[in-house]
């Protein structure tokens, strides 16, 4: 692996922050409807581009954290195994452990699948990961 140290700060001395993540999915609607219904995400009115046939939300949260989920025609959907190089998961807090307990009993009745916790991992954080918009991995911690 190549590391490269620059010098100085980022963008004129200011500070860089994730301005969004971006998710392609086979169902758009319903992975909208995932991130507002349990995550409290607020959407946008959607994009359309009829020409290419792109077609995508952006998702915002309380803290100004945004989500952009995208469908295009002929995607390639390839298995989304647990433990795989890219991506692991979307993290988010719930602010307190029970609320973390809450949702995650919530998500399970609503027949998500939970592959951990709600449990202390080894490293002191209050979490549960569950399966859910199509196969990603969604992390409900403090």
């Amino acid at each position: 692996m190549r590391v490269i140290i620059l010098e100085g700060n980022p963008v004129n001395g200011g500070v860089m922050r994730i301005e969004h993540i971006a998710m392609y999915v086979n169902h758009l609607e319903e992975a909208r409807d995932f991130f507002v219904t349990y995550l409290n995400g607020h959407a946008n009115e959607g994009y359309h581009n009829v020409k290419t046939g792109f077609r995508s939300y952006f998702i915002r949260f309380g803290d100004g954290a945004r989500l952009e989920i995208m469908n295009k025609p002929d995607m390639v959907d390839q298995n989304k195994e647990l433990n795989r190089t890219g991506y692991a998961h979307i993290a988010f807090s719930a602010g307190s452990k029970e609320r973390v307990d809450e949702l995650t009993a919530r998500l399970k009745r609503n027949g998500f699948e939970v592959v951990s916790g709600p449990r202390i991992t080894g490293d002191g954080y209050y979490e549960s990961c569950i399966i859910a918009v199509e196969g990603n991995q969604i992390e409900i911690t403090v």
